[in-house]
């Protein structure tokens, strides 16, 4: 979602960092150049102006650190206003009443409410270790209480029982009652959306707050709204007690203008993204990694909360074990495989890195391919146990029967085999802390060639 932004903001630091000292003209010329790329990134007119004049006081009276560069000092006064602008740091979901906890969900049809209500039931259920039941009270949009019972099911969450015909005040009654005798510990209250903004959708907004009494109620907004997610934003603030921001499609092409408005003009903190279609692409915002990625610093701690989260404990200490004695084995390359395709395959991967434009101009030009990973996956699922533990047995008549089986050919199988001969080695050097050859310059040269 920030790609865009990123680039712009890369470019303007690039420049700014050659230089040996700053005057006012070259601060003036940075700042416009940041005030253009908020703006093509969609931040309102509001938000950016307001962003300047808070940062270009401190860039020209700063006072210029021994052994920093003005660029990089810059560079650092843009990273905490961007913090202050995008909320600072983390605001946990507020448990803070007696069960069962309601929350509401509100914003417009096709926001990705009705899904969003599913993420986060699966993530208070995993995380907060809360049993959670979840209630749809759009009556209007066809089929959407169906929606929601589908997901329950299929993801083993409770959800209240239809009834046909039962007005969302009725519904909010009968939810509270189940919910206590089932024992749930949250309810999550699906509110019906418009294709805009009415009187009629808020004044049922505002008659279900006053008869649940939400702990949270969340705006659920699409990225890819732009700008008019600020004035979406301020509206519901105006009708709400809103108490957070929950943004959808974070994992598209929207320029993250959004993000950066509604939270300036809400007044409330963003607290979740849906990265994807999948229930489990849901994460938790942290503004400060979310700035580093913006400016291009990567966020290795998400990277590797991400992997954990998706790899599990025991696999981890696993792996660590086999790492710690130089083994590395075509089992453990089907883990990694498998790992990279749960993360988003190896664009997933590198957004997460430092220099992200660099990173993708190298495999731009290196040719990477992202169906590489289903194809030797195939491959290692070919073979049999033995020749995953010691793939030296692997010779002509036993590539052939692996190529039939993976649906690929035999020059290929050659490809995977000296690819994975590379990675051990390369793992092997780790383990002994052997990291020459491990350069700033990006990704070393093994790992692209593992790739290809």
């Amino acid at each position: 979602m920030f790609e865009n932004l990123t680039n712009k903001f890369e470019e303007v630091f690039s420049s700014l960092k050659k230089a040996p000292s700053l005057d006012e003209s070259q601060v003036d010329e940075g700042l416009r150049a940041i005030r253009l790329a908020l703006l093509e990134a969609d931040v309102s007119i509001e938000v950016a102006k307001d962003f300047i004049e808070k940062v270009k006081p401190k860039a020209l009276g700063q006072e210029i650190i021994r052994s920093t560069s003005p660029g990089d000092m810059v560079v650092k006064i843009v990273y905490d206003e961007l913090v202050n602008l995008l909320g600072e740091k983390n605001i946990d979901v507020n448990l803070n009443a007696v069960p069962p906890v309601p929350m509401m969900l509100v914003g417009l049809q096709g926001s990705g409410k009705t899904t969003t209500t599913a993420k986060l039931a699966r993530y208070l259920e995993n995380t907060k270790k809360k049993k959670v039941m979840m209630v749809s009270l759009d009556i209007y949009r066809p089929a959407a209480q169906e929606q929601l019972k589908s997901l329950g099911e299929h993801n083993d969450i409770l959800t209240l029982p239809i009834i046909e015909g039962q007005q969302p005040a009725d519904i909010c009654q009968r939810a509270i009652s189940t919910a206590n005798l089932n024992g749930a510990d949250i309810i999550l209250f699906d509110t019906a959306g418009r294709t805009q903004i009415d009187l009629q959708m808020m004044s049922e907004i505002k008659q279900i707050e006053n008869i649940i009494n939400p702990a949270e109620t969340f705006l659920v907004a699409d990225s890819l709204t732009g700008q008019v997610a600020a004035s979406v934003a301020k509206e519901f603030k105006n009708t709400v007690g809103l108490s957070g921001i929950i943004l959808t499609r974070a994992d598209g092409d929207a320029r993250g203008g959004a993000a950066v408005s509604m939270k300036f003009v809400s007044e409330v903190p963003i607290k979740f993204l849906g990265v994807g279609e999948k229930i489990e692409n849901f994460e938790v915002f942290h503004p400060d990694r979310i700035a580093n990625r913006i400016l291009g610093m990567g966020d290795i701690v998400s990277l590797v909360e991400k992997a954990a989260q998706d790899l599990g404990e025991e696999n981890i200490k696993k792996t660590e074990e086999n790492l710690k004695k130089g083994q590395f084995s075509m089992q453990d390359y089907l883990t990694q495989l498998r790992q990279m395709k749960k993360m988003g395959g190896i664009e997933g991967i590198m957004s997460f890195m430092p220099g992200i434009s660099k990173v993708k101009s190298q495999m731009d030009s290196a040719g990477i391919d992202e169906s590489v990973i289903t194809k030797n996956e195939a491959i290692i699922l070919s073979m049999t146990k033995k020749e995953r533990e010691n793939p030296k047995i692997i010779d002509g008549s036993r590539k052939k029967r692996i190529a039939n089986g993976s649906g690929t050919d035999p020059a290929t199988i050659n490809k995977l085999l000296k690819q994975f001969k590379m990675m051990s080695e390369m793992m092997r050097k780790m383990s002994k802390g052997n990291l020459k050859g491990m350069s700033d310059k990006g990704i070393p040269p093994e790992l692209f060639n593992q790739l290809k």
